[in-house]
């Protein structure tokens, strides 16, 4: 253990970037290691596998490639689907949209089983879906970031399974894994979807895709040369066999610290005698009822519709009426507390979001969650105050000069009435 305290900042409480521990944050400071060396590759041995137990997977190959979560679905696009072959996508925001737009770049026929604002995808729609046709991708979000909508993971493995066991089921897991509980081999996933930057608690810049190995054989035997280069697995396959080997590979430079950094964030997620994953998962719950039951005694309402279908590791918010959500980031941004605005495309002026992933949830002792509920409380007394005087200044703008309350006592009107007299 270092003695490394990172400097004062302000607190990351967005729904990703989040904060690291200061282990991790003092590795990725370390001097660049060569990525053939022998200091690093077992590093990233240890990541790959220790990648695997994080999504409960004893088979799946993870590939950790240097760019962002986006790079992860073009990972599946250009391995797993063909121009003209069909994907059904799980739409519960605008997270959703932009999987539809990669697939269709690649030419997918995509169809969209679109969500209400706020709603997941119900069991009976997926189930009438497959009932009536087949597709190569099923395909959905975990947590859509835009609305911290979570949609149950195991219901549409379970139900790709029964009903279209050829189908590839995708999950996209960047606002999800390490948060919420993910078994990629019980549940029938095919591929995750994730980053480092999210409940994995690295910094950005890591791609982290796990795929099953029915998956790497479509991808294997597909007919059309894959349509992608730096994200073709056929390239990349082979760097991580011999990483995890611990052989020297060369296709592109990893990104060396930032993998130090996330095997790190891993042997904390994996390695801690104190606490499980499972006991990650229960701390991640407890952060969000805590987030929840604040909301609630405010009289804000959620925008998840379902509480069964509402995120662990970040919670989205309805502003007041007459408040917008820039009243309440802006004011939590003062006091050192960085929270953010809404993104979906049709009621990003009607809330805002917060997040509540890795060591914000699992370290109590850090204060973050007490910080962020003491914040929130006085940005709305705030922010409603600021409404109420606004609003009383423009009603006594409004009044007659004789029935202001600055008007002086005996005012023309008076003067007026007596000189009648």
């Amino acid at each position: 253990m270092s003695t490394f305290k990172q400097a004062p900042h302000n607190l990351l409480v967005i729904p990703g970037p989040i904060e690291v521990s200061d282990e991790v944050l003092y590795a990725n400071a370390l001097p660049p290691l060569a990525h053939a060396g022998a200091e690093f590759i077992p590093l990233m041995g240890d990541a790959i596998r220790m990648t695997r137990e994080v999504v409960f997977t004893q088979t799946g190959q993870p590939f950790l490639i240097a760019g962002s979560g986006t790079l992860g679905w073009d990972q599946v696009a250009a391995n797993l689907i063909e121009p003209g072959e069909d994907a059904l996508l799980l739409n519960c925001g605008y997270f959703g949209d932009s999987f539809a737009d990669c697939l269709r770049s690649y030419g997918a026929n995509v169809h969209e089983l679109r969500a209400d604002f706020g709603k997941a995808v119900s069991q009976h729609e997926l189930e009438a879906a497959l009932k009536a046709k087949k597709y190569k991708l099923v395909c959905f979000t975990h947590v859509d970031t835009s609305t911290a909508v979570l949609s149950d993971a195991k219901m549409i493995g379970e139900v790709a399974k029964r009903l279209a066991p050829e189908s590839l089921v995708i999950l996209d897991g960047v606002c999800s894994v390490a948060s919420e509980e993910i078994r990629m081999d019980a549940w029938n996933i095919d591929v995750v979807v994730s980053a480092s930057q999210k409940g994995l608690g690295a910094p950005p810049g890591i791609s982290v895709v796990v795929a099953s190995q029915k998956a790497l054989k479509v991808a294997e035997t597909r007919k059309a040369p894959v349509a992608g280069y730096y994200s073709s697995w056929k390239r990349w396959l082979p760097i991580m066999h011999a990483y995890e080997a611990g052989k020297p590979s060369y296709f592109a430079t990893p990104p060396t610290n930032l993998i130090v950094s996330y095997r790190q964030a891993l042997l904390e997620i994996t390695k801690d005698p104190k606490l499980t994953l499972e006991d990650r998962f229960k701390a991640h719950i407890h952060a969000a009822d805590r987030i929840r039951n604040t909301a609630k005694e405010l009289g804000l309402k959620l925008v998840p519709a379902d509480a069964h279908n509402t995120a662990n590791g970040m919670t989205a918010i309805y502003v007041p009426e007459g408040l917008a959500p820039s009243d309440i980031v802006s004011r939590m941004a003062k006091k050192g507390i960085v929270v953010t605005g809404g993104i979906h495309k049709e009621n990003k002026d009607k809330y805002f979001r917060i997040g509540h992933m890795g060591v914000t949830a699992v370290n109590p002792e850090r204060g973050d969650l007490d910080r962020v509920i003491a914040g929130l409380k006085e940005s709305l007394a705030e922010a409603k105050a600021s409404k109420q005087a606004s609003q009383a200044k423009v009603e006594n703008h409004k009044l007659p000069a004789w029935r202001s309350p600055s008007a002086p006592l005996g005012g023309s009107r008076s003067i007026a009435v007596a000189a009648k007299l």
